[in-house]
C-alpha cells in the first residue's frame, strides 16, 4: 500500500505546468483517501465513522458556444466523503481550465462533461451545479453561533494536541461555535491553507479554551483540508465523546478554488446538513 507521499509523486502540485489549450479530462489527479485516515484509526472504507461531503466553489470556469462566444460561470461540487478518493486540488483547476478555448453545444453538455469526469476521478458521484457570477447565495455573510477567538488563550502548540480539548462539565449541552484561527500546510508546497472552523455538537460541554488552542495548534501541521476536518472529527469524539458532531471548513480559496469539507456523526442525514454561509473573504 502506498503512502500519501508516494502517492503524490506525480502530482501536478508542487510542479510546473502548462495550462491546457483544449479541453482534457485525463488532467484530472484522484488520491486514495484510506492512507490520511488510518492513523486515525479509520482501517475500513466501508465503515466510516462519519458522514459528510467535500463542497468545492470554483471561480474560474468558462467555455465557448459554438459561435465562439465565452461563457463565465461560478461551480459548486459536491464530492461525497466516502469516495474512495478525492481530487488533488490544482489538477481540479488544470482540467477546468481546459474549457477555456474548448466549444460545447450547450450548458448542459458542459454540466454532463464535468459530473461524469469528476465522478470517474472520485470514483463516487459527484454533483456539479453551474451558477451566474451575479448570484447572491454566494455573499459574504455573518456566521452562526459563538466565535471564540477573542477568548484570552496562551497557545504553546503549534502542531495537532488532541489533549487540549477537554470538558467543562458532563453537563448535555447543544450549541454552534467557530473560529477564523484555522491555519494548516499544504502537503506538497508548504503553502498555508487559510479557513473556518465551525464546530456543532450535542453533548458534555467542552471547554472553550482548550477547544480554540487546539483549532490553533494545526497552524503548522501540513495535510490536506479534507484530512484536517476528519481529523477534527475524530480527535473531539475521541476527547469529548459527544452525542452528535457536525465539523466543517471554509477555507479561503487559492488558484480559483475553495475546499468546504463537512463531516458529521452518522445519525444526520446527509442531504440536511447545515448550509453554513460563505465569508466575505473567500
Amino acid at each position: 500500500m502506498k503512502t500519501q507521499s508516494e502517492l503524490l509523486v506525480d502530482a501536478p502540485l508542487g510542479h510546473e505546468s502548462a495550462y491546457p489549450e483544449q479541453y482534457d479530462a485525463s488532467l484530472l489527479f484522484p488520491i486514495d483517501r484510506m492512507p490520511q485516515r488510518r492513523p486515525l484509526g479509520i482501517v475500513d472504507a466501508a465503515a466510516l465513522p462519519f458522514v459528510g461531503v467535500d463542497e468545492w466553489q470554483a471561480f474560474e470556469i468558462s467555455w465557448l458556444e459554438p459561435s465562439g462566444r465565452p461563457n463565465v460561470r461560478i461551480g459548486r461540487f459536491t464530492l461525497p466523503a466516502q469516495s474512495p478518493n478525492l481530487i488533488e486540488s490544482k489538477s481540479w483547476k488544470l482540467y477546468l481550465n481546459s474549457f477555456n478555448q474548448t466549444a460545447f453545444a450547450s450548458e448542459d453538455e458542459v454540466v454532463a462533461r464535468m459530473t461524469r469526469d469528476l465522478s470517474a476521478a472520485a470514483a463516487a458521484p459527484v454533483s456539479v451545479e453551474l451558477l451566474s457570477v451575479e448570484a447572491s447565495s454566494l455573499a459574504g455573510q455573518t456566521m452562526p453561533g459563538e466565535c471564540l477567538d477573542d477568548l484570552d488563550v496562551a497557545i504553546k502548540h503549534y502542531t495537532p494536541t488532541p489533549e487540549l480539548l477537554t470538558k467543562v462539565s458532563e453537563e448535555i449541552v447543544e450549541e454552534t461555535v467557530y473560529s477564523h484561527l484555522l491555519k494548516s500546510n499544504c502537503p506538497v508546497t508548504g503553502q498555508p491553507d487559510w479557513g473556518t472552523v465551525i464546530i456543532h455538537y450535542r453533548g458534555p460541554r467542552m471547554a472553550r479554551e482548550g477547544l480554540l488552542a487546539y483549532l490553533i495548534s494545526y497552524r503548522q501541521h501540513q495535510d490536506f483540508h479534507e484530512h484536517c476536518v476528519e481529523r477534527i472529527f475524530v480527535d473531539i469524539m475521541s476527547r469529548i465523546a459527544p452525542e452528535s458532531l457536525v465539523v466543517s471548513a471554509r477555507y479561503v480559496r487559492r488558484g480559483g478554488l475553495d475546499i468546504n469539507p463537512t463531516r458529521a456523526t452518522p445519525d444526520h442525514d446527509l442531504t440536511a446538513l447545515p448550509a453554513w454561509p460563505r465569508l466575505i473573504r473567500q
